[in-house]
């Protein structure tokens, strides 16, 4: 399974930008103090070696049919058909980025879609999301008695809630920090390159990413540092660790036909 979505990328660059120290600036003392204060709250814990906390990978949606309306998604992205992506739309479309539907429902769809995803103005950055969430297979039904019938994806892994809130306070993460692999047994290297020797084999669990903020980093982008549970540092595919929570598409089949239903994510327009 493969998911290498545009929001995978962001969030956990996102992640290390909230951790990366500021550019040092000439000011006065207390300022200088403030700044060093706030770069040590902002610092990474130390890499140290954590327990194990299991996961289960997402499942792939069962109805053969929803394979094919993604392979219909996946034409409509790459050809950037916005007729075609309208008429595959849900009427009652929705728009929830943080919590409450947002949607204009005096409006089109596309509308709606075009200003959660970004589809307008020059190289728009929503085609190619919608060429990732057209590549994921799964899905879950959506926390919602108000939408019933609606899957979203991609699907979240199973994993004990406890044993992780156990896990963020012994080693003084961000729950952010964490994601897992897409598959059992990848190997984490030593150095950001696919030839490096391996340092350790990662199983079906939580993964904690690192920052790295060294010239190999920023010429190696397609790796990304993590801290395996013997608490070495090694490196892996960007695309083979995945956050635990995304922004999601979501689907609804009316009749026999699969439609897109709404978007939990992206940003909140301005008022």
């Amino acid at each position: 399974m493969m998911r290498m979505l545009a929001s995978t990328v962001v969030a956990f660059a996102a992640l290390f930008l909230v951790l990366a120290p500021p550019t040092a600036t000439a000011q006065q003392p207390q300022q200088q103090q403030q700044q060093q204060q706030q770069q040590q709250q902002a610092q990474p814990a130390p890499p140290k070696a954590y327990k194990k906390v299991t996961i289960k990978l997402p499942e792939e949606v069962a109805d053969k049919t929803f394979a094919t309306f993604r392979q219909q998604l996946m034409g409509i992205a790459e050809k950037k058909d916005r007729a075609g992506l309208t008429r595959i739309l849900a009427q009652n479309f929705f728009w929830i980025p943080e919590g409450k539907d947002v949607a204009e429902k005096n409006k089109p769809a596309i509308e709606n879609l075009s200003k959660a995803i970004g589809l307008d103005g020059d190289d728009p950055p929503g085609w190619d999301l919608l060429a990732g969430y057209a590549s994921e297979p799964t899905a879950e039904p959506i926390n919602d008695p108000a939408y019933p019938g609606v899957i979203c994806s991609p699907a979240e892994p199973t994993l004990d809630d406890k044993a992780f809130e156990e896990l963020v306070t012994a080693t003084q993460t961000d729950p952010a920090e964490w994601g897992y692999p897409t598959k059992d047994g990848i190997e984490a290297r030593a150095q950001p390159q696919a030839s490096s020797p391996v340092v350790e084999k990662l199983g079906l669990h939580l993964v904690r990413a690192f920052p790295d903020d060294s010239p190999a980093g920023a010429v190696n982008s397609d790796m990304i540092r993590i801290v395996t549970p013997s608490g070495k540092l090694g490196f892996i595919s960007v695309d083979a660790l995945l956050p635990l929570a995304s922004d999601q598409v979501c689907y609804r089949k009316e009749g026999s036909t699969w439609k897109i239903a709404g978007i939990i994510g992206g940003v909140p327009p301005t008022k």
